[in-house]
């Protein structure tokens, strides 16, 4: 009898997948991961960002009776996932600090009428002993809580009030608890279960790996430029990360000059700006957002195209959650790491600075990882693969290394001649002066010093200030150079370095990449689709949206507009035949995107 309830239930999540979502089959393990919640067995479910985390507990949430509460961190998230569910005809409300009462007290009405089916709330209100009373005068079939490495102290993005989510296992002891997340290390998988009290918890964990991203990384150098560069050279949206309020200030500033539709996004501006700032991006208004780390978790947004990381991001964590952020639909994306050796010195010392030394341990190590991240001379994927234990012996193929794989030269006498510059001028100046006396500028500083008369100036005219910043940066990945953060980044001679000055001992380096080649195509750009009605039909999205007041992507993710624009939809069967459309879409927008197909392809 259970085995024949267990057959029926499949049969149900299968229908709400094609028919509510739009989707042919489930992906990997989300099938599995329905079937034990609806069991009533709590579960904690490790997918990518774009993996299908969330139909994990919203199929569960329509085929079961009752309601699913879903913990969400933030009040821009809550209302993006509602948006995106009502337009697919799912019932679906939140409750935050931003809802008037008189709306309040109507969505209480309509819960106890069982008028919802998935109701989304920041833990701070679900933890009130009084919102636990209401919750608990309805039948409360599942609580699923999203971003759920936020309970966990080993986590990067760590939150003081999901730490009491664990007492809803004492208020709802029948009821299972579902952890959901894209970036748990062993410690913090262990942890969250601990936590969140799973009890014998299903534990799904599916590949980490995002094989529509491609990552790039340049070393850094005239910083702006190379953004300018790169934003100018992509396509639709981007989100640029920095480390500072200040930067994200002056860069969103920068890239509005060279007329970028940019704008700025931090924690130090008026939550009415914030506000408008996001929902603008998010609306296709805005296309690019310089941000710092405050910028991300809440966006549900998955047409943006490229992210990148300007300054380093403090573990590979942090930066897969928000390289993550791109290509969410699986459409190609790309995620650009700028690295210079002087930014890892200053997080280093940030990090040595900062106010919990129990976390001083943890924080370094993960920066360690993320430093050997960047110093990979190997597959970038099979690297951070490696960091959640996800082994792989093949080359991703979608990574500048494996795009480009780097040349190796002999770089004793080019190591000779920086090496020889920083002791000859004291160990006492910071990278761009040890490159102006190598490439023999005679600036103020250099006369006054006299250093115009050593041996070292201009020895190293004939190469750009790029390439010996390279050289320079690969010197102290070897451990031949340091640098001093104490004495404003000054270039310090290691022990190492003798050897290499007094020619005992040969070098090898990479042949310095100062440039990507964007035009050079991955291996998963295959994708083959009519890019003028690809363009017609994200113009008529964006119409639909406006009128709407809804995200574009709520109407149609790309992948879905790609689709119709692969496979050219003539009518209601083929249109639901496409990726992502689902009879309340097909009723909703198939006559006007049909029409808008047709009468492209009679001109």
């Amino acid at each position: 009898m259970a085995q024949a309830k267990s057959v029926e239930n499949s049969d149900h999540a299968l229908d709400a997948l094609q028919q509510v979502f739009g989707f042919d089959s489930f992906r990997d393990g989300q099938k599995e991961v329905i079937d034990t919640i609806v069991s009533g067995r709590d579960a904690l479910v490790l997918m990518p960002t774009g993996g299908g985390k969330s139909l994990c507990y919203q199929i569960p949430a329509l085929i079961m009776p009752g309601i699913t509460v879903v913990v969400s961190p933030l009040i821009s998230l809550m209302k993006d996932q509602v948006d995106a569910l009502t337009a697919t005809g799912v019932p679906a409300t939140f409750i935050n600090s931003s809802i008037p009462r008189e709306q309040l007290l109507g969505i209480y009405r309509k819960l106890q009428d069982s008028h919802f089916k998935l109701l989304y709330v920041a833990p701070e209100r679900l933890m009130q002993l009084e919102f636990i009373e209401r919750l608990q005068s309805l039948q409360v079939n599942l609580i699923a809580v999203d971003e759920a490495h936020c309970v966990s102290h080993w986590g990067h993005d760590f939150r003081q009030d999901y730490r009491h989510l664990g007492q809803l296992k004492h208020h709802f002891p029948n009821t299972p608890v579902v952890g959901l997340t894209a970036t748990a290390d062993v410690a913090t998988r262990a942890d969250i279960t601990q936590q969140l009290n799973l009890q014998n918890p299903f534990i799904f964990r599916s590949s980490f790996d995002r094989p529509n991203i491609r990552y790039d990384l340049l070393a850094k150098y005239r910083p702006v430029d190379q953004l300018v560069h790169h934003v100018k050279s992509q396509d639709g949206s981007g989100i640029v990360y920095c480390n500072s309020r200040a930067k994200v200030d002056e860069l969103s500033y920068k890239l509005a000059k060279q007329g970028i539709n940019s704008a700025g996004y931090h924690a130090g501006m008026e939550p009415e700006i914030r506000e408008k700032i996001q929902r603008d991006f998010i609306k296709d208004n805005i296309d690019v957002i310089v941000a710092t780390v405050a910028f991300g978790m809440g966006i549900n947004k998955s047409n943006v195209r490229y992210v990148v990381h300007y300054d380093l991001p403090r573990s590979i964590e942090s930066y897969y959650q928000e390289t993550g952020r791109a290509g969410r639909d699986g459409m190609p994306a790309h995620a650009l790491l700028l690295y210079s050796e002087k930014d890892a010195a200053r997080i280093k010392q940030w990090i040595e600075m900062g106010e919990n030394p129990q976390r001083h341990d943890i924080e370094l190590q993960k920066f360690a990882a993320m430093e050997a991240f960047a110093d990979a001379q190997t597959c970038r994927r099979q690297v951070l693969l490696n960091y959640f234990s996800e082994y792989s012996g093949a080359h991703c193929g979608n990574c500048d290394i494996c795009i480009n794989p780097p040349k190796r030269f002999d770089g004793t006498v080019d190591a000779q001649k920086v090496l020889s510059c920083v002791y000859r001028i004291g160990q006492s100046a910071s990278s761009q002066y040890v490159i102006d006396v190598l490439r023999g500028k005679n600036h103020k500083r250099i006369v006054e010093q006299q250093h115009d008369s050593l041996s070292t100036h201009g020895i190293g005219k004939q190469q750009s200030d790029a390439f010996w910043h390279n050289i320079i940066s690969q010197l102290i990945h070897q451990g031949l150079l340091r640098i001093d953060i104490t004495q404003h980044a000054c270039l310090k001679l290691t022990e190492a370095a003798r050897a290499v000055l007094k020619g005992e001992m040969p070098l090898s380096l990479a042949v310095p990449r100062l440039t990507i080649d964007n035009k050079r195509p991955s291996k998963e750009d295959k994708r083959i689709y009519d890019r003028a009605l690809f363009a017609k039909l994200k113009h008529l999205r964006k119409t639909i949206a406006q009128q709407d007041e809804v995200p574009p992507f709520v109407v149609f993710s790309d992948a879905s507009l790609a689709d119709m624009a692969e496979q050219l939809p003539q009518n209601d069967s083929e249109f639901l035949q496409v990726s992502g459309v689902g009879n309340t879409k097909l009723e909703r927008y198939g006559e006007r995107f049909l029409s808008a197909i047709s009468e492209h392809l009679a001109n």
